[in-house]
Parts: C-alpha cells; sequence; structure tokens
C-alpha cells in the first residue's frame, strides 16, 4: 500500500504536533522550519485542559501535566495591588477535569520534538513557499529557498500569522487585523520573597505574572495603543513609564531584565473567518487558519487541537480531499467561535474609561465572592473539549486502539 507523504511548513507547537499526529496514523512527513534551530517564539505558554487531552493522543500529555506547579494560589488585583478575584485553589481542574499547566514554549518544543518518531524528517534553515495546493490528480508542491521543488499527498502551513500559505489559497481575505493592544513578554529570575501569580488589571493596561515549572517568572503586558505604536526608549522604559507605580513586584521585575529580553508584538486577530481551512491538499494549522486574541490563552491550545484532529481524520487510505473537507467541518465553526470569544475578552481586559474599568473591577469581585463558579464561565465549552476517535477509510469512526 502507497505510505502518504506529508510537508509540514512550521516548526512551532501546533507544526510539531500535527507531525507527530500524522506519524502515529502512518505518513511519513517532512516538517520545514525556516529558522536555522527550533528557537520558539514567545516565552511562555499556559496549557489549559483541552490541549492536555489532545497531547495525550500523541503521548506528551502526562509529560507536561509532571511540569505543573502552580496550586491555583494567586488570582486577580488591581494596581494598587488590592486583590479583586483571590483563588485558594485550582478551580479549572475541578471545573473540567484537568488543571492549568504553565510552561514555557521552549520546553514544551523539546517535548514534542522528543516524541518525533523515525518517519519523520527535520529540517531547519529551510524557507518554503507554496507554489501548488494540489488536487485530486495531482499531489501538493513546496519550493524551498534553494529552488528546490517537493512535492506531497498533503502539506500542512502552520507558518503562522503572516502565513504566506493562507495568501496564496485566500488571496481576497482580509487576513488578521489588528486587535487594538500591543504586548511584552519577558523571562526572569523570581524575585527574593516569591511571587503570588496574578493578574492586574487597570486602564487600558494589563500585567501577568506567572510562576514557571523552572523557577522562573513569566511576564506579560498589555497596554490599549496605535497599532505600530513605539517608544525611542525601547521597551523595557515604555515598560517602566506604564508600570512603574504599580504594586509590588511589577517595577522589581521590569529592572531584572535586559531590554534584548522583551519581546513586543502587535496583536492581530482573524475576526472574518476563512471560507474554509483547506483548498487542494493544503491545509492550515494555528495561526494561519485562525489568529485569535491571547485573552482566554487559546493561541497555541487551538493549534494543539488542529493538529490531534487532522491526526484523526487521516487515515492513511482515505482521499485526502474527504480527510481535509471534515477537518475544515470540524475545526472552523469551534476556532471561529474561540476567535469571537478571545476578542470579548481582550474588551474587557483593555477597558479604557474609568467608570467603566470601576465597574468592571466591582462585578468581578462581586461575582468571586457570590457565585465563584461563575469566573470560569468564559472558557465553558472550549476547555471541557475532548479529541475525537480516530476515523477510518470509510469515513466512520472506529474505537481507539
Amino acid at each position: 500500500m502507497h505510505t502518504p507523504r506529508a510537508l509540514v511548513a512550521g516548526a512551532g507547537v501546533g507544526g510539531l504536533t500535527a507531525a507527530v499526529a500524522l506519524a502515529d496514523r502512518g505518513w511519513t512527513v517532512t516538517v520545514l522550519e525556516r529558522a536555522g534551530a527550533l528557537e520558539p517564539v514567545g516565552a511562555g505558554i499556559a496549557l489549559a485542559p483541552n490541549a492536555l487531552r489532545a497531547l495525550d493522543v500523541v503521548g506528551v500529555g502526562d509529560d507536561v501535566r509532571a511540569l505543573r506547579t502552580w496550586s491555583g494560589r494567586g488570582g486577580l488585583r488591581s494596581p494598587s495591588g488590592r486583590w479583586l478575584v483571590p483563588t485558594t485553589g485550582d478551580r479549572t481542574a475541578a471545573r473540567f477535569g484537568d488543571p492549568l499547566v504553565l510552561m514555557t514554549r521552549a520546553a514544551l518544543v523539546d517535548l514534542l520534538r522528543a516524541r518525533l518518531p523515525d518517519t519523520v524528517t527535520l529540517r531547519t534553515g529551510t524557507a518554503a513557499s507554496l507554489t501548488d495546493p494540489g488536487a485530486e490528480s495531482r499531489p501538493a508542491a513546496v519550493t524551498t529557498g534553494d529552488g528546490h521543488t517537493m512535492e506531497a499527498d498533503l502539506v500542512v502551513a502552520a507558518d503562522g500569522i503572516h502565513s504566506a500559505a493562507r495568501r496564496a489559497l485566500f488571496p481576497t481575505h482580509p487576513g488578521p487585523r489588528y486587535a487594538g493592544f500591543t504586548t511584552w513578554r519577558f523571562l526572569t529570575e523570581t524575585p527574593e520573597g516569591g511571587v503570588e501569580p496574578h493578574e492586574t488589571w487597570g486602564r487600558g493596561r494589563m500585567w501577568g505574572t506567572q510562576s514557571l515549572p523552572d523557577g522562573r517568572i513569566y511576564a506579560y503586558a498589555a497596554a490599549a495603543v496605535p497599532a505600530s505604536w513605539s517608544t525611542p526608549d525601547g521597551e523595557r522604559e515604555a515598560l517602566r513609564r506604564m508600570f512603574a507605580d504599580w504594586h509590588r513586584p511589577l517595577p522589581q521585575l521590569i529592572e531584572s531584565v535586559s531590554e534584548q529580553a522583551v519581546l513586543r508584538n502587535d496583536v492581530h486577530h482573524m475576526t472574518e473567518p476563512l471560507p474554509a481551512h483547506h483548498a487542494g491538499r493544503t491545509v492550515l494549522l494555528g495561526d494561519a487558519a485562525h489568529a485569535m486574541a491571547p485573552s482566554l490563552g487559546q493561541g497555541g491550545n487551538q493549534a494543539v487541537e488542529d493538529a490531534i484532529v487532522l491526526g484523526r481524520l487521516a487515515d492513511p487510505a482515505a482521499p485526502v480531499g474527504r480527510i481535509l473537507a471534515a477537518y475544515t467541518g470540524q475545526r472552523l465553526p469551534r476556532t471561529a467561535e474561540v476567535v469571537r470569544r478571545s476578542a470579548r475578552a481582550a474588551r474587557m481586559t483593555t477597558l479604557t474609561s474609568a467608570p467603566a474599568c470601576a465597574l468592571r473591577n466591582g462585578a468581578l469581585a462581586a461575582v468571586s465572592r457570590l457565585a465563584p463558579a461563575l469566573t470560569l464561565r468564559a472558557l465553558a465549552g472550549i476547555a471541557d473539549w475532548r479529541p475525537p476517535e480516530p476515523t477510518t477509510a470509510d469515513g466512520t469512526r472506529s474505537p481507539e486502539r
């Protein structure tokens, strides 16, 4: 029987998960990564119960759970340091059956890379552009930076928010648009005395401080500013100006980090869904298909879901067209809803009106005190997702072996 071949463009979290999932279904996979080494973009990632259950399918879920350090203590604060929504236990685990695990993206990439079987070839320093999306009668093709053309039964475009493959497949689609705020992220050492994990919401600004399994701190911030906003003194100075008068340890964390260690990105999201997540023999995955605001922490989680669903559908004996049509049918409605809900959550965290912020904070404090279970309502229908059973060549689902 013909062993199908897949090319995966992009070796981020979604691309590597897809490579493992496809290899587990019997595909021969080549992963093409533009960067010269696997150096994940971003500092930290929060893996919710839906992503943990997806990672269980490729044998990585328990490895991630073993890195859990968050006890559930912490919560939401005001810039003065007052606790608006204190937490004393992991409500996520109680509500959705699995915890929330915070870790570095590099650690997750390492776990996924270690899971790659011999049927997967990883090529770094290899830029690839889609030259033919393929059709029922012909393979898909990509051309590498040195002019070499590679053909495959399936191309998985996990090439990020500025996906060239997406533009090639859907040239009239407007793509992601600016979400109205920019973000900063960095890793630093834990200050003396430790830190209780928290997010702090102010007027048009927010800050998060989270502890990681390796003992470091993952800090992230956001501010409602115009697109491409910049300061002449650098990103650390921008953080100083915005957060110098906020509660400890925010100023201390900013002082502890170098300018080079601060990552800054304007946030773009795909508020207008694509007409499909595939065309021909080419499929879009992760940010390439459905970029979203980070406010629910679901960007990487949805990429992992994409990869696992694709693997579950990709019976080697099934027609690729039917596999990808089923993929779009499952993933497009779900991810469009997560994009919409992430945008709504982002508007809450970047309110600039003082009365609106006071109303928001009062409502959050009241809900936390009177009905704490409602604080997880934003993740209902998202974090409780479970992977589908694998699909056979005739399009039916079979019990997992």
